[in-house]
C-alpha cells in the first residue's frame, strides 16, 4: 500500500473504533463493500472495515493503484434496468405500485407494473405494460412521458347489496420526472390519466398520481 498504514474499524463508519492497523507493504484481501467502506482481511486473519479514501491509496500486485467503481449520473443515464416502489392516489383510493423496467435506448424503455388499490368501498389491483419516453435522459431531473395498457380488477367490499367483482381493460397516458439522488438510487413522481373500458355503455376516467423511489443497475 502507498499509505503508511490502514486503519481497520470494527464497523463500516467513522463512529466505529479502530482496533487494528495494517502496516505498509502488507497485503489485505477485500471481502465486501458497503457504500464507502470495505471489509478486509489482514495478513494475521483479523477482519475489519477500511474507509474508501484509504483503500484508494493501496496498490495492486503489479504496483498500479486500486480503481474502485464510482456510480455517477452517467450510470443513471445509461442504466439498462430499473426497479422501484411508488405510492399515491388512484381516483380517491390509496394505491401502492411495484414496477420493473428495461431501457431499449437511453430515451425509450419498457416497464411492467403491478398495483394494489385500497379504497373505502372497494379494493382491487391493476397490471399494465408501459412504454416510457425520456426527452432529456442526461439531465439530473429527467422528465418523461408514458403510454400503456393493462387490466384492472375491482372487488367491492361487503354492503347491504353485494356488488359484483369486475375485470376491465385499461389504457393510460401520463407524464412525470425521475431525479438522480445518489449512487444507484432515484426519486420518481408521475401523473397518469386512465380510461377504464367497462362492459357497460359508459367508460370511466380515473386520475392517478404517485411518488416513490427506485434503484437502477
Amino acid at each position: 500500500m502507498a499509505d503508511p498504514y490502514l486503519e481497520m474499524h470494527t464497523g463500516p463508519g467513522r463512529g466505529y473504533p479502530i482496533f487494528h492497523v495494517v502496516d505498509r507493504g502488507e497485503t489485505v484481501q477485500i471481502i465486501r463493500r458497503k457504500t464507502d467502506w470495505f471489509k478486509v482481511v489482514a495478513p494475521d486473519g483479523k477482519e475489519g472495515w477500511v474507509a474508501k479514501s484509504q483503500m484508494e491509496l493501496t496498490l495492486e500486485e503489479d504496483g498500479s493503484t486500486m480503481d474502485f467503481e464510482v456510480i455517477d449520473k452517467e450510470d443513471f443515464t445509461n442504466a439498462k434496468w430499473e426497479m422501484g416502489v411508488l405510492a399515491g392516489d388512484f381516483g380517491g383510493a390509496n394505491i401502492v405500485s411495484l414496477y420493473g423496467g428495461y431501457s431499449l435506448t437511453p430515451q425509450v424503455s419498457v416497464e411492467v407494473w403491478g398495483s394494489q388499490i385500497l379504497g373505502n368501498f372497494s379494493n382491487g389491483w391493476t397490471g399494465s405494460v408501459n412504454v416510457v419516453h425520456e426527452t432529456f435522459p442526461d439531465w439530473r431531473v429527467s422528465p418523461f412521458f408514458t403510454l400503456g395498457a393493462g387490466v384492472i380488477r375491482t372487488e367491492p367490499k361487503s354492503t347491504i347489496v353485494q356488488g359484483e367483482d369486475r375485470n376491465d381493460q385499461i389504457g393510460h397516458v401520463g407524464a412525470g420526472f425521475r431525479v438522480y439522488a445518489a449512487r444507484r438510487f432515484l426519486i420518481r413522481a408521475e401523473y397518469k390519466s386512465y380510461v377504464v373500458f367497462t362492459s357497460r355503455d359508459d367508460n370511466e376516467e380515473v386520475e392517478e398520481w404517485k411518488v416513490g423511489f427506485a434503484f437502477f443497475f
